[in-house]
């Protein structure tokens, strides 16, 4: 596609986005207690009152997503029936999801089936079953794969797909309000409409990846305190922030086929490998055992937690985990769907869902069965008390307890501790890059935004997790970081609702879009060959 008009800022989106944040940072710097403070009410009013149209939201996503997957629909190429990926399944699939979530996979692959075993925030109050018992061990494991696994990743290929599909078959903007225009018309049209979708979207994903970002520097320092005896403290959260972001930021200017492409390729083989030494060391039949019977609790559950708006789990294990989980998902994903289209040119329909959607998954609860089911039996056979661990040093510290019991602990903590920076560099590479995308006029997926751009939106984002994590700490020690992403999520909340809906209207409402984009089709193999 031809690149129409002038590189310029975005005067309408950029100022009152990066004023909202500016004033954000400013509040937290005079008085991080009322940033705290206000982030908290937003995460009871969006997580507590509006938990069922989260939930309702989130089934009719992943309904959605396998219709489109199953259908004739799924043949749809993106960019025309002769379009060339620009990257390899491999290489996608990286990107994809070390871009994405794969930060939180690590955070929490430990810590979240333990926190669920133990019981230690009241989780498993509202269950039958005792803490600690074997039928804990496996509601811990089956709650780890319904909040890592197919739904929240049909979040992201929801919208990813939508924009790739309207940008490179629909000849729209590449925007996210051009995923509207089904619903709401066009929107080159409506400046003042596509300007308030912009906005949403870059201070849901200030917000959620600042989050993110928070959780990271409290994972990374509890680690470092373990294993080195660094002390936790905002000296050491402030010199990881600007490691952190020197190291994104730099990527970032690197542009799309440098430096994320690298980055995620390093991080992904780090994941497998991690993936292979706990499969040779680790107790593997008893973590096939449990994963198969988990399994089968979770499918026999799943629309009970698919529905439950904290009535029948209770709000430790509802509100807490799982609406959480789906609110920093829809904080992101706007604009990790922009990130996905960039990278999915070439790929049908059923290909983008393939990678985006059902190989992120299927990892997901690989990796969940793999490290969740070890730390399980060990605390379970009495080898490790990773429960006294999360009870006494936070909700983020059960993994270094866990990584120290290994063999080469010394060599595979450090090499977690990269992971994890390269993690969170390489999904805020990604998402900073997608924000200077959206504060620019006329660009189009193929090209890189201005470099001051990404410069500022890195160092500000990096400023905004530093405080919360520095002052929002709280009982579980990441209270006010959870505060900061669900705050983002409710930000986009009714965005995504509509974007949702905009799908449903084009791939189910009016028939197979296959027959009625063959002539778009046509115009972008012209357009983009």
């Amino acid at each position: 596609m031809s690149t129409q008009g002038k590189k310029s800022l975005n005067r309408k989106v950029f100022i009152p986005a990066f004023a909202i944040i500016l004033l954000a940072v400013t509040i937290g710097l005079a008085n991080n207690e009322l940033l705290v403070s206000v982030a908290r009410q937003l995460f009871y009013l969006s997580l507590s009152d509006f938990g069922w149209l989260y939930q309702l939201l989130a089934v009719t996503t992943l309904g959605i997503t396998a219709y489109i997957f199953f259908s004739k629909a799924g043949n749809i190429r993106l960019g025309g029936e002769h379009a060339k990926p620009t990257f390899s399944m491999a290489t996608t699939f990286a990107m994809a999801l070390t871009g994405g979530i794969a930060t939180g996979v690590v955070t929490y692959s430990v810590n979240e089936p333990i926190i669920y075993l133990g019981n230690v925030y009241g989780e498993i109050g509202n269950q039958a079953f005792e803490p600690g018992s074997a039928e804990a061990a496996i509601f811990a494991l089956a709650r780890s794969f319904h909040n890592w696994s197919f739904i929240p990743y049909a979040m992201y290929s929801i919208v990813g797909l939508m924009i790739g599909y309207m940008h490179f078959n629909r000849q729209q903007r590449f925007s996210i309000s051009s995923t509207l225009t089904p619903i709401l018309g066009n929107t080159e049209r409506k400046p003042l409409v596509r300007a308030v979708v912009d906005i949403i979207s870059v201070l849901a994903i200030a917000l959620g990846l600042a989050s993110s970002l928070g959780a990271g520097l409290a994972l990374i320092s509890s680690g470092l305190e373990v294993e080195y005896g660094i002390a936790s403290n905002p000296t050491t959260w402030l010199i990881l922030t600007l490691v952190i972001s020197a190291i994104f930021i730099t990527s970032a200017l690197s542009g799309l086929k440098r430096g994320i492409r690298v980055l995620s390729s390093i991080n992904a083989y780090i994941f497998y490998a991690f993936v292979a030494i706990l499969l040779i060391i680790g107790p593997l039949n008893y973590i096939l055992s449990l994963s198969v019977t988990s399994l089968g609790y979770w499918l026999d559950n799943f629309f009970l937690w698919s529905f439950d708006t904290k009535e029948s789990g209770g709000e430790a294990l509802v509100t807490w985990w799982t609406m959480y989980d789906w609110s920093i998902w829809i904080a992101y994903a706007p604009l990790m769907g922009l990130f996905l289209a960039r990278i999915s040119y070439g790929r049908t329909l059923r290909e983008f869902l393939v990678i985006n959607w059902i190989l992120p998954s299927a990892f997901g609860i690989v990796w969940f069965a793999i490290w969740g089911g070890s730390a399980i039996k060990w605390q379970m056979d009495g080898t490790l008390d990773l429960v006294e661990v999360v009870t006494e040093s936070g909700a983020v510290s059960g993994l270094w307890g866990f990584l120290q019991h290994l063999p080469l602990s010394a060599l595979l903590i450090p090499l977690a501790i990269l992971t994890l920076i390269i993690s969170f560099s390489t999904a805020a590479d990604s998402m900073s890059s997608t924000i200077a995308t959206i504060c620019t006029k006329n660009m189009t997926a193929n090209e890189e935004p201005p470099r001051k751009q990404k410069i500022l939106w890195g160092l500000s984002i990096g400023v905004i997790a530093y405080i919360m994590v520095a002052f929002g700490g709280g009982a579980q020690g990441v209270d006010g970081i959870k505060f900061l992403a669900a705050a983002g999520g409710f930000t986009v909340l009714f965005l995504f609702a509509l974007i949702v809906a905009s799908a449903a209207k084009v791939f189910i409402m009016r028939g197979s879009p296959e027959q009625q984009s063959v002539a778009l089709d046509q115009q972008a193999d012209e357009a983009y060959e």
